[in-house]
């Protein structure tokens, strides 16, 4: 009788327990199901840069667009060849500034090619994209694997990129066409309970703190935004990697020695607040609020204000997309990327 008995009480447990696997895998199914043709917007801005053009005119044109990166077309080759991001201009910042061999100058009337050949000598050498037809589960697996935050969507048979796909895109689009489906019952819980987030060693800068430690802090932490904060702890205002391109466009890149106080105030063009949230909010609460804010990342702060964390859109997708999955990268490595 024994045997029996063990076998009637697994069926017992079985049923729920298929239930909660199928809950928790509503989002990733949802994303398999749907291209990434589906997720581009009906009318859009796509900005493709020549690698003979000059890199002052580049970052001009970031900014003129409200852009953090654009495709590079190489002429010779008839191909796109990788992305002028916003990134290759902090490690340049980063390298140079000050440097007895080159002046800053010089290097923005430098061609993008000459850049990518003589000063980013990391650069990659290929383009990582994906084709429309591919399956948005498939963008959110090569995004956080390359640890990247742009997928260019290129036409395998004209080769022309129809679309940038990003983080926020892809979230956007889930918060808008996924309410067909039901919400799995994770959403309701906690963000402490559910350990989303970083929560240790969380990259900060202090308003006393200049520019350049700021460069450094991204180059080293590879973070792509930095709470500033007071003297208590208290977050005050979010440096973003986006906020860096505004030294082009205001000829301030000589200067990086301003405190982070004076460096934030001076901010011309959008930005990006510093949108909070708390560890004994829900999932459902966060992704609401990321999405309507259209932010790349929240800070998690006590109720002192005090910064405890921070949610990135990257790590949202990794917990309802691909840890159903049973894929997981380290946290430490999805905010990382161009």
């Amino acid at each position: 009788m024994e045997p029996h008995l063990k076998v009637v009480s697994f069926s017992k447990k079985r049923p729920q327990t298929q239930k909660q696997e199928a809950d928790a895998t509503v989002y990733m199914n949802f994303m398999k199901s749907h291209c990434c043709y589906d997720a581009i917007p009906t009318s859009c801005k796509l900005v493709i840069f020549d690698t003979t053009l000059q890199v002052k005119k580049a970052f001009f044109a970031l900014v003129a667009n409200g852009l953090r990166a654009a495709p590079l077309w190489d002429n010779k080759s008839q191909r796109f060849v990788g992305m002028l991001t916003i990134t290759d201009f902090i490690n340049i910042l980063h390298c140079y500034y000050k440097s007895p061999l080159v002046q800053m100058y010089e290097l923005e009337n430098h061609k993008i090619e000459t850049w990518r050949d003589v000063y980013l000598q990391c650069a990659s050498r290929f383009l990582i994209s994906i084709s429309p037809e591919a399956s948005l589960f498939e963008a959110i697996y090569s995004l956080l694997k390359h640890k990247i935050h742009r997928l260019p969507v290129i036409d395998p048979v004209s080769g022309n990129v129809l679309h940038i796909l990003t983080h926020k895109r892809i979230l956007k689009f889930l918060h808008i066409f996924g309410k067909r489906v039901p919400k799995p019952a994770f959403v309701w819980k906690q963000i402490q309970e559910l350990g989303i987030g970083t929560f240790r060693d969380i990259a900060v800068v202090r308003q006393t703190q200049t520019l350049q430690d700021a460069l450094s802090i991204f180059v080293d932490r590879r973070v792509s935004a930095l709470p500033v904060v007071d003297e208590e702890g208290k977050v005050v205002s979010l440096y973003s990697r986006f906020d860096v391109i505004n030294l082009a466009a205001q000829k301030t890149y000589n200067n990086l020695d301003m405190t982070m106080e004076e460096a934030s105030r001076r901010r011309m063009c959008f930005i990006e607040g510093v949108i909070k949230c708390y560890p004994d909010e829900t999932l459902d609460t966060v992704i609401d609020r990321i999405v309507k804010a259209e932010v790349h990342r929240l800070v998690l702060v006590d109720r002192a204000d005090i910064v405890r964390g921070i949610i990135s859109l990257s790590d949202l997708l990794q917990a309802m997309v691909l840890t159903p999955a049973e894929i997981n990268f380290e946290k430490s490595e999805l905010e990382a990327g161009n």
